[in-house]
This record gives C-alpha cells, structure tokens and sequence, in this order.
C-alpha cells in the first residue's frame, strides 16, 4: 500500500487510456507521455497497461507501507527516498517505511511513477485512468489528495533486477524550446495562404492555460478565408460544421491563441482543425511547461508514420536490455 502525505500539485492515476469509447463523446485520458509511461512500466516488470502515477510540475510526497519495487521516468523531476537523491530511468527498490519525494521541476513537466503490480484502482469502460472532468475512473475520479491509501497489485518479480537502467540514448532530453512536428488539416483550408505560413513560421509561448485537456498558445493572430455562413456553423471565419477532434488537434479561435486538444479534451465541435500533432510528438508535448517556446512542423503522413515506428524501435530496445539485465 501507498500512502499520501502530501499529494503535489497535481497526481493521478494515468493508464494507456480508455480505448473505444470516442464516438460516445468520452475522450480516452490515459498518460500524457506514453513513451515514459511504458518505460516505467516496463523497468518494473509490469504489463505495459498497469496503472502508474502521472506527476505534474511538482511531486507528492508518499509513504510506502510495504517492500516493492518502483521507477521514475519522465521529465527531470529529481526524486528521493528518504531525503536522499535516487535515479530516474532506473529500477529501485524501497522498503515499507521509506517515503518517496521530489525536488523542483528542472526540465519537462510530468514524470512517471510505476510501482511492481501496478496501482490498483477499479477498471472504468476498460481503463484505470483518471478523467477528473467527470470524475470517473483512478483514484475516486480524481487527483489524489492527502490521506488517499492507493493499493499495489500483485507482482512477479523474479524477473525485475534491481539498477537495470535506460541506456542514456534512449532517455529523452527537454529544454525550454520545443519543435513539434504536426500534419496540416483537416480544415487548414480556412486559413489564408498567409495565415498557414504564421502557423508554420512563428515561435509561439505556451500560456499558464496548458492542463490535460489542452495547450493554448500566444502568438500573432491568424487570417482566415471570408466565407458566407453556411448552415449549421456559428459565424466566425474560424467556425466549421461540427466535426470530431482527434487527439493532438489544433483549433485558433476567432484567429486567436491556438489550443491543441490533449487526452482529456472534448471530443468534438464547431472549430476548425488547422493542424493534428503526430502521435511521436504527443509525448514532447506533455512535457512542454507554461511560457515555454514552440515552433510547429509540418510534416507528411509518412514522415509521421516513420516517427511513430521510430517511438516503437526504441521501446524494443528497451525491452530487449531489460530482459538481458533480467538474465
């Protein structure tokens, strides 16, 4: 069992996400950064499906009240056991007793909590994850709080050895500056000739309003094409007929401030969708802080597809040196 002593600024229970469930307007939540999300799954020899602790800018603080075995990925967060510093990438193990904490955000924005046998919550429409807007699913549908008990799993450990590390390539680096790669549409056809090559030029800040639902960015407003108000659309250029949001989408309201919708956002509505984030990038965007910089790039669909197999590769590698470090 995990006890909370102090539940950070803000911790939930995150899985791969609630899969199937988008054409009922429920959006699939689920870690943020998938790539170091299974990272710490895999470091503890859980499924790559077992719900873990997503962290954001600042850590809790927890009680372990039995011996497992746990790893911390993600942004530079730094923990420690105890008061002292212990690794990130790397399998650990604590015993009941020891308490878990994190030192201030150095780089990136969320880590990864991953504890042998997972966080045992109840399984909501297929899924562990938290969707704290409708208070369904993790930890009573909500961030955890101070006083939660989270229950751990069962786990075979037979397998784990304890200092198995992340080869140092294979561990993602964050700075304050950030190149997201994006596919055009699908209504980028609004804009103006000039408007999309705004988009695409400009370096733009993420404002204090970047949460689980979305991003939103301050830059210079974007032109879109004048139209005659068809039927069914509001009447700003920037509206559409209603149409569903995939995950990563990029919305600019009225030309103003764009907002990429992000695992918990709605999943439909009348604005529209200039650009998609690729899958690959999904994980750099979480880890992008308030006031940072953003450029986007527009990329083709294969170039898209050859990142997403790029994410795979590595995760395979991964694998294959935790199994040879199990050995």
């Amino acid at each position: 069992m995990i006890h909370v002593l102090n539940p950070g600024l803000q911790t939930t229970v995150q899985d791969q996400g609630r899969i199937g469930y988008y054409e009922i307007g429920m959006p699939p939540s689920g870690a943020m950064d998938k790539y170091s999300y299974t990272i710490a799954n895999l470091l503890v020899g859980n499924d790559e499906n077992a719900a873990a602790l997503e962290i954001t800018y600042m850590g809790p603080t927890l009680e372990f009240r039995e011996d497992t075995v746990i790893a911390v990925t993600g942004g530079e967060i730094p923990p420690k056991i105890n008061g002292e510093p212990i690794p990130m990438w790397e399998t650990v193990s604590v015993a009941s007793g020891d308490q878990l904490s994190f030192d201030f955000v150095k780089q990136g924005a969320r880590v990864y909590l991953a504890v042998a046998g997972g966080v045992d919550v109840p399984v909501i429409m297929e899924s562990r994850s938290t969707y704290t807007l409708c208070g369904i699913g993790g930890f009573e549908g909500r961030a955890l709080q101070q006083g939660d008990e989270l229950h751990i799993g069962n786990a075979t450990r037979e397998s784990i050895r304890i200092g198995t590390r992340v080869p140092d390539a294979l561990v993602p680096q964050f700075a304050k500056s950030h190149e997201i790669r994006v596919i055009m549409g699908l209504c980028s056809y609004r804009l103006t000739e000039e408007g999309k090559q705004s988009f695409l030029s400009q370096e733009w800040t993420v404002t204090p309003e970047a949460n689980r639902v979305g991003y939103r960015f301050k830059g210079e407003r974007l032109g879109f094409v004048p139209r005659e108000q068809p039927f069914g659309a509001g009447s700003n250029p920037s509206n559409v007929v209603d149409l569903g949001y995939p995950i990563g989408s990029i919305q600019v309201p009225d030309g103003v401030e764009p907002i990429a919708l992000l695992n918990d956002a709605v999943t439909g509505g009348g604005y529209a969708t200039i650009a998609t984030v690729i899958s690959a990038d999904l994980n750099r965007m979480a880890q992008i802080k308030s006031n940072e910089k953003v450029r986007f790039v527009s990329v083709t669909l294969e170039e898209a597809l050859q990142a997403r197999n790029e994410v795979k590769d590595k995760i395979a590698q991964i694998k294959q040196v935790i199994t040879e470090n199990g050995r």
